[in-house]
This record gives structure tokens, C-alpha cells and sequence, in this order.
């Protein structure tokens, strides 16, 4: 009778217990794109300002590629936590950038945002409980590597802690076995970039990228 009750309570307290906290390191890579922003600013050198609404290109295939990596948390099967980081890109289009008087302006190593994220996930729904729905988001900064010519000989190439940032995140992963899981999402992301010039120069603009992601998983 004894070793009955002992055996009960144990098998309760087994279901008491929460799950066990589980970790995912995730890369991706993908097709990434800039819909038009406005920059504003004034010219280095001269402090002449000037406004531009520019047709941003995202080039994600071209060296150095676009891509992601962050880490997770899972605090239960539904709730979990991470650090993001992407390095996305944007270029100014030729004739976009000379009208304002510059010969090189982009975020191309890259435009990088980092930010601290929440995720909702609902895990085993579909295909004998291998496909798992997952929604995410947070907040942080953007550190693009800034490199941003003038007509005149003025040059800026350098990392910049530019403003804050934000993403959004929606997906499906697929488990391939205990360790490994492939997914595929999409991401929009939004930064607030304000960069020194030289010379008293200064820009200005506020860049959203939307991505279609690819990745693997490790699960630890």
C-alpha cells in the first residue's frame, strides 16, 4: 500500500514539473527588399539641405549576402524569448543618389539591427506534430556600417549606432529529428537611422525592409 501511494505521488509531481527549458541557435538567409523612405540632411561641407525620396535596392544575393542569426529561449512549449541579429542591406540607385549630390550611399556591411524579441509558438499541430506555427517580435537598435561618398571628396565608412529598431516575425518550422528543424518566414523589419557626416553633415531616414527567410535550426 505504501510503495502504491509513494508510486502516485511521484507520478504526480512528474506532472507538476514544467517542461524542461529548451534552446534553438538559428541561421537564415533569404530574398530581402526596401520599399522607398525620404532622406533628409545637410550636405557636408556646405550645410545645404536636402530631401530625396529614394527607391531603396536590397541586392540580398550580392556580396556580402543577407542574412540572420538569433537565439531562443523557450520558457514552456508556447513562450519564448531571444536576441536577433540582421545584417540587411540597402543601396541607393545611381541617378536617386548623384541628385543630392552623392556618389556613394548605402548600408551594405549591412544595415544591422538587433533587437531583443518575445515569440508565441503552438508546437505539433500538423504532420504527426512536426510543423510548428510561431509568431515574434521586439525592439532594439540599428548599427549600420555607413558608407555614405559626396560628389565633392567627403567620405563616411564607419559603424554608427544610428537609432532604434523594430521587427516583426510570422513563420513555420519543420522538425527533421530531436536536434535539427528547417523553417521558412517572413520578417519586416524598421529602423530610424540618424548619421553624422562630415564637415557638420548630417542624414537622415527611416528604412523598413520586408524578407522572405529560409534557415536551419539547432536545437539544444
Amino acid at each position: 500500500m505504501k510503495k502504491t501511494i509513494l508510486s502516485g505521488i511521484l507520478a504526480l509531481g512528474g506532472l507538476a514539473t514544467p517542461a524542461l527549458a529548451e534552446m534553438e541557435l538559428s541561421i537564415y538567409s533569404g530574398w530581402q527588399t526596401a520599399p522607398h523612405s525620404r532622406v533628409k540632411g545637410d550636405y557636408p561641407g556646405t550645410g545645404a539641405e536636402f530631401d530625396k525620396l529614394i527607391g531603396w535596392e536590397g541586392r540580398s544575393f550580392e556580396m556580402p549576402p543577407y542574412y540572420g542569426v538569433r537565439g531562443t529561449w523557450w520558457k514552456n512549449e508556447r513562450l519564448g524569448f531571444g536576441l536577433e541579429f540582421t545584417h540587411t542591406k540597402v543601396y541607393a540607385p545611381d541617378d536617386e543618389k548623384a541628385d543630392i549630390g552623392f556618389s556613394d550611399l548605402e548600408f551594405t556591411d549591412g544595415l544591422n539591427i538587433v533587437t531583443v524579441n518575445a515569440y508565441q509558438r503552438w508546437p505539433g499541430l500538423w504532420a504527426e506534430g512536426k510543423i510548428t506555427p510561431y509568431v515574434g517580435g521586439g525592439v532594439g537598435v540599428a548599427v549600420p556600417h555607413v558608407d555614405i561618398d559626396t560628389t565633392t571628396g567627403l567620405d563616411t565608412y564607419e559603424f554608427q549606432l544610428t537609432g532604434p529598431a523594430a521587427r516583426v516575425t510570422a513563420g513555420v518550422s519543420y522538425d527533421l529529428n530531436d536536434r535539427f528543424a528547417v523553417f521558412g518566414e517572413y520578417q519586416f523589419t524598421y529602423s530610424s537611422n540618424d548619421v553624422d557626416l562630415p564637415e557638420g553633415g548630417s542624414l537622415g531616414t527611416d528604412i523598413k525592409t520586408n524578407a522572405l527567410n529560409v534557415g536551419l535550426t539547432l536545437k539544444f
